[in-house]
């Protein structure tokens, strides 16, 4: 997959101690991924790069909103998304990202991309299952809800049918008595 430039981070040339990146994720940023399940996007991330001798420290945070469609009714709605994340970078012989909070570059590397981390951190941080909030506070009217309504399985609560028993049940009844 080709690098997004902007979320690459030369530091090379920074000193050490703390350095803050703000970045503006939109839809253009998942379409990279082809990653097509947000109708919009407007989530804004803070870096903060933690710069030592020997390694990196990279903690994201990010908040914002993404249009999905609710699991139950497809209305769509706006998601809101947070999160944090910490990635450690160090330096070895050879690169390796097998380890998802640690990411290992060849010694003389002298930048690192984090698109990858900040696709993974915003998508994973999405609830499992997306409901409209008007479905949990029922103020949403639509004709899908509708329809689930109409076709709800009816629970007949009938106070004298519950005294009553079924008479092919009472012969086994007899026979726990029958000791």
């Amino acid at each position: 997959m080709e690098e997004l430039k902007e979320y690459t981070i030369p530091f090379i040339g920074l000193k050490t101690g703390e350095h803050r990146f703000n970045f503006e994720i939109t839809n253009s940023f998942f379409e990279h991924f082809e990653y097509d399940e947000f109708d919009h996007s407007k989530v804004k991330l803070d870096v903060l790069l933690n710069k030592k001798p020997t390694l990196l420290e990279f903690a994201f945070k990010f908040d914002g909103v993404v249009g999905v469609l609710c699991d139950i009714s497809s209305e769509p709605f706006d998601q809101k998304v947070e999160g944090e994340y910490d990635l450690v970078v160090k330096f070895g012989e050879e690169f390796n990202d097998e380890n998802e909070d640690l990411l290992i570059l060849q010694h003389g590397s002298h930048e690192v991309n984090i698109q990858q981390y900040i696709y993974e951190s915003i998508v994973l941080a999405l609830p499992a299952r997306r409901i409209h909030p008007g479905i949990e506070d029922g103020t949403l009217k639509s004709e899908i809800l509708d329809k689930l309504e109409e076709l709800k399985p009816k629970l007949d609560k009938d106070p004298a049918s519950d005294n009553e028993t079924d008479p092919r049940w009472d012969d086994l009844k007899k026979l726990l008595t029958d000791k």
